[in-house]
């Protein structure tokens, strides 16, 4: 029997902690030892005491690591774990049945490694047991016995044990998994005789001679192979005089990978990864440049590749960081497979969240052995436009710009896009398709469902390139309900490639932006002197498709395409991203620039602006220049006026002018060309005192702009939510897929108009920063490898 002040002591030697409790921990050792000690009792008293009890004295010695307080009947529960009693040799009988791989539900401090040797504490307390603690955590408290504790108390950890004993968050007691490498040695049977120190090593730092700890933790397999993967296992050197080498294993518990051993630094000479090294692959890169990708999904190959060579000291081949970026893009913005067979559901979701969204789809049969795979579709073609972008081009200008742009995604393929423009000089695009490429069943394909769902009004102009595949298709695109124009820019570009020489293409582009028949003749004259055939190549095209002269004011003084502004302005990365990902792009970017453009507009009209800053900024240029004008009227009913520009001091005539107010005309050209009053146009108005407003077009007022934007965008439904497809299982076009060996094919023909402006600074090859070449590169200076073959 214990006397009245001695209490009652279990200690668990075979079990282990099972789980936590309320109460605190629960131990699956069903027969522990009673041993009833006093508050005089030391602490090697009770040790000495268990060892008796088990018959192990002077064979092993014992340390306490986990406990469960029961107040009520005094009685505290430890966790016994034994180590071997080291020899005066310094050897010891390793039992590999004492490894502890518990935690306990302690406040206290976890212990800092697994590597930390075993000790016997050599501080004894006066009369205070290291055990008789406060067993509710409340280390430095007074225990009840009239003896103050050391603030800190911590149970020594046995070689080999798992780190944390302390930590509370582990549930359950699983010894963790090896990582067997070339040597075959076991991972728990070897520990360093001294920690280093304890920290993750951050994976976006440099990855060269990096140095490892026992016991550094990483979240995942792959961060922890990312922190190795410049090395694998053993330096290539191991054996020749170099020792490095680190092995790492799987904490169940915790979820995480740590290094169990570790031979470091290298003694080797390498400083970099060798060229016959694979381990610089693209997934490793891939997680390198996932922050770039994902800043900015349209970064350029040759960035990426710069920014890893001068990372990892190591130049990989261009496939091989484009691979790493089509992984990057992939984790970022899924698969490029599923994305495929995730449209459909697409489809239905935002039309189910946006009633009135047009979306149409066409898939190719699938064929297997000669039969139909009825469960599979091929993607073929993909149109779609949302209802606000319907909306908005009923308050656009009447003309639309088409063109296609290539994907560089893993697959092929082209982005069909249609823009319009409103009265503030805003582009926006109204329709998109997704096709094989560029060919006439494709624009058909595109244009007839423009036509259909987005541009039915009549007498619009469609600006394009001279691409032989878009021919106007039966529906709606023949005048008078709609007229074609060419892509002066395009034109050039093919004029140029049959006449060399800036001045010549110059003198085309000049021609084409006359607004007055005087002056085209007057460019077309200066051509013909120089080389006669240059007019006989223009005159092989229809005036009226590329001239503004005749194109009776349908361009509104647009004379190209805006597809390259529109990429870069609104659908920046698109066309490197996965196809369902590239369509939700659209729904995201234009839901952005309606609230952007309708806040502006929105402003404007609260301040009284009747019309667009655009046109206002021309109206003011225009009242400048009206300033040496005399005019003249000639019938006040019909407002038929003459003007005649002079010089600033009246001394000279530089020309006389016949303006129509009534039928909004001027002998200039831009009256009729821009559908607002030119500098003669405003002089007649200010001689009459008339307003000059009435003769601006109604697209150039704010109630116009604002209603192209007035309509917005409802916020998607969550994905879950998505209505379920029962079609076929739609998949990529294998035919459609890039190259798989060398570098990946360039889909864009270049012409002259990809030549540089010479007035453009240039920039280095390497970092593409301008002010220095590749020669004088501070990149250039630093150490790297040439891949080789592997």
């Amino acid at each position: 029997m214990a006397s009245e002040d001695s209490f009652l002591v279990l200690v668990h030697h075979r079990g282990s902690v099972k789980r936590k409790t309320r109460s605190g921990v629960k131990f699956t050792d069903k027969d522990p030892l009673c041993i009833v000690v006093s508050p005089t009792t030391s602490y090697d008293a009770l040790v000495s005491s268990v060892l008796v009890k088990l018959g192990v004295e002077g064979v092993k010695r014992v340390m306490f690591l986990s406990r469960r307080q029961f107040p009520e009947v005094r009685t505290p529960e430890l966790l016994a774990k034994f180590g071997d009693v080291v020899s005066s040799s310094g050897g010891s009988n390793r039992n590999a049945n004492t490894i502890a791989t518990v935690a306990g539900s302690s406040s206290r401090p976890a212990v800092a490694s697994s590597s930390i040797p075993v000790y016997v504490p050599v501080v004894q307390p006066a009369a205070s047991p290291s055990f008789a603690v406060d067993l509710s955590g409340n280390v430095g408290d007074q225990v009840g016995y009239g003896e103050h504790l050391p603030t800190d108390v911590r149970c020594p950890t046995p070689a080999g044990v798992g780190e944390g004993l302390f930590d509370e968050a582990d549930d359950d007691d699983l010894e963790p998994d090896l990582i067997a490498d070339e040597s075959g040695d076991d991972v728990g049977d070897e520990y360093p005789e001294q920690l280093a120190g304890f920290g993750a090593r951050d994976t976006e730092g440099s990855a060269s001679m990096t140095e490892f700890q026992v016991g550094q933790q990483f979240q995942d397999k792959d961060e922890a192979l990312l922190s190795v993967k410049t090395y694998v296992g053993k330096c290539s050197e191991f054996g020749n005089g170099c020792t490095w080498l680190i092995r790492l294993s799987l904490r169940q518990r915790k979820g995480i990978w740590e290094v169990k051993r570790y031979n470091g630094p290298h003694t080797c000479l390498a400083t970099s990864i060798s060229s016959d090294h694979r381990s610089l692959d693209y997934h490793v890169i891939a997680t390198f440049i996932m922050p770039m990708v994902r800043a900015d999904a349209s970064v350029n190959i040759k960035v990426l590749l710069n920014a890893t060579a001068a990372h990892f000291g190591f130049r990989p081949t261009y496939r091989r960081v484009w691979m790493a970026k089509q992984k990057a893009v992939a984790i970022i913005y899924g698969d490029w497979d599923e994305s495929y067979n995730e449209l459909p559901r697409w489809v239905l979701g935002v039309q189910l969240t946006m009633p009135g969204t047009v979306a149409v789809l066409k898939t190719c049969p699938v064929i297997v052995g000669g039969q139909e795979d009825e469960s599979r579709a091929y993607f073929h073609r993909l149109f779609w436009t949302f209802p606000p972008c319907i909306e908005a081009f009923r308050h656009c200008k009447p003309l639309v710009s088409i063109d296609g742009t290539h994907l560089y995604g893993k697959y092929g393929g082209t982005l069909l896009v249609a823009i319009a423009q409103d009265g503030n000089s805003n582009i926006l695009p109204v329709a998109f398709a997704l096709v094989e490429g560029e060919n006439a069943e494709s624009w058909s394909f595109f244009l007839t469902h423009l036509r259909q769902h987005v541009t039915p009004q009549p007498g619009l102009l469609v600006i394009s390139d001279r691409h032989n595949g878009i021919k106007a298709p039966d529906g709606g695109w023949l005048p008078p309900a709609a007229y074609r124009a060419f892509c002066i820019r395009h034109v050039a570009a093919n004029f140029a490639l049959t006449f060399k020489g800036k001045d010549a293409r110059r003198l085309l582009v000049n021609a084409a932006y006359a607004k007055t028949e005087v002056e085209f003749d007057y460019w077309f004259d200066i051509m013909r002197s120089e080389n006669p055939p240059m007019c006989d190549w223009a005159n092989r095209i229809e005036y009226s498709l590329w001239t503004q002269y005749c194109d009776e004011g349908r361009r509104f003084g647009h004379m190209t395409t805006n597809i390259s502004e529109c990429v870069n302005s609104i659908l920046k990365g698109v066309r490197n991203l996965p196809v369902c990902s590239l369509v939700k792009a659209t729904y995201g970017r234009l839901a952005e620039l309606f609230v952007r453009k309708g806040s502006e507009a929105q402003a404007q009209m609260a301040t009284g602006q009747q019309f667009s800053q655009y046109l206002v900024k021309c109206i003011e240029a225009n009242l400048k220049t009206a300033r040496c004008f005399t005019v003249t009227v000639y019938d006040r009913d019909n407002s038929e006026y003459t003007v005649a520009e002079t010089t600033p001091t009246g001394s000279f005539s530089l020309g006389t002018y016949r303006v129509s107010l009534g039928s909004q005309t001027c002998v200039c050209g831009y009256f009729q060309a821009l559908h607002y009053p030119c500098p003669h146009a405003l002089a007649c108005c200010a001689y009459s005192r008339l307003t000059w407003q009435p003769y601006v077009h109604e697209v150039y007022r704010m109630s116009s702009v604002f209603g192209v934007y007035q309509m917005g965008f409802t916020p998607p439904i969550p994905e879950g939510f998505w209505p379920p497809y029962a079609g076929s299982t739609v998949i990529p076009d294998p035919n459609m897929r890039r190259a798989r060996e060398g570098r990946p094919r360039s889909t864009r023909i270049r012409t002259n108009m990809d030549d540089a402006d010479p007035n453009r600074p240039k920039r280095c090859s390497l970092c593409r920063q301008p002010g220095h070449t590749r020669r004088s590169c501070p990149q250039a200076g630093r150490p790297t490898v040439t891949e080789g073959n592997n």
